[in-house]
């Protein structure tokens, strides 16, 4: 079954944290054998990008995974525990394989955004970039209230605010994870995963030529 996927018992007896802002994160949110198996069939980009992701038919494991996101349960538990109305229609999800060096700037999301998460599928991590910081300041990556290890299964999920600030050191290489926002609307949801599918198709097109 798709809720089996994702372990909802561990993020309910994870406290929410308010510093800097409204966030939890959740070692082995995916369990280890569904994360392993996911990390396995992950697809790899050819560039560093967000795509879309696809349909949620029962195939392989990130299917399953898909599909365990998309379910009216998972939006109604983070409802929950942010306290805001979270629909099912509105969450937009997206794949990234690579880190580019550019990547990681600070930034707090854009405010068609109403909650952000991320599950991360790297076997191991020994890089010192690429490990999401939740920051107090808007220029100082140090300035920080903690770090992400992009580890197999973690869930860091916050609440998107004018302060959630965010970002890691550069990092140049596979590091897989799953993106997924509950936006204002779900007209923004499907305006935004258009672009970012027309995005990558560009991005695509390029590197072939």
């Amino acid at each position: 079954m798709p809720d089996e996927v994702l372990d909802f018992d561990a993020l309910s007896r994870t406290p929410l944290q308010r510093d800097p802002f409204d966030h939890v994160v959740v070692p082995g949110f995916v369990p280890p054998a569904r994360a392993a198996a996911i990390r396995a069939a992950f697809p790899l980009s050819g560039h560093g990008g967000v795509e879309p992701a696809r349909g949620a038919a029962p195939g392989d494991a990130v299917d399953q995974l898909l599909a365990a996101l998309r379910q009216p349960r998972t939006s109604r538990l983070f409802s929950g525990l942010f306290g805001v109305d979270l629909h099912p229609d509105a969450l937009m999800v997206h794949l990234r394989s690579r880190c580019r060096p550019q990547d990681g700037r600070i930034h707090t999301d854009s405010r068609d955004k109403v909650v952000t998460g991320l599950i991360y599928f790297n076997e191991s991590w020994p890089h010192p970039g690429g490990r999401l910081r939740l920051l107090r300041s808007a220029d100082n990556l140090e300035d920080m209230a903690g770090e992400v290890v992009p580890l197999d299964g973690t869930l860091v999920v916050f609440r998107r605010t004018d302060i959630s600030f965010h970002g890691h050191h550069p990092h140049d290489g596979v590091r897989r994870c799953v993106m997924f926002n509950w936006m204002v609307d779900a007209a923004h949801a499907r305006r935004e995963t258009r672009r970012h599918a027309v995005s990558s198709l560009f991005k695509r097109l390029v590197r072939a030529a």
